[in-house]
């Protein structure tokens, strides 16, 4: 079961720094480095709400989908990571939000 570890603090689905999103899903294909992903599950809770009980489990955030290719975490567009950390510095939308637990291959 992942952990999705955030500390994006604008996002909906961040409550005490753990993602209650029902599925995260990280972005960027082809990304070098952890500045090329992003969350793409990130919601600005200033337009959303608060959207922490959205979780299908009974508590936080288990389904991490990773689009990112060229990360050698992914595993059939899973991770295999524990636990990830996802960050932003005070995002607006989603590509401003980044994986920092992405390693290149």
């Amino acid at each position: 079961m992942a952990r999705i570890e955030c500390n994006v603090e604008k996002c909906s689905h961040n409550e005490s720094g753990c993602c209650y999103a029902d599925r995260v899903n990280i972005g960027g294909i082809s990304a070098k480095s952890e500045e090329g992903t992003c969350c793409g599950s990130y919601l600005n809770s200033l337009l959303y709400g608060n959207l922490t009980n959205c979780s299908s489990s009974s508590g936080s955030c288990d389904c991490l989908v990773c689009n990112v290719e060229s990360c050698k975490h992914n595993e059939n567009c899973l991770c295999n990571l524990d636990s990830i950390q996802v960050s932003g510095n005070n995002p607006e939308i989603y590509t401003e939000t980044k994986c920092e637990s992405f390693e290149n291959k």
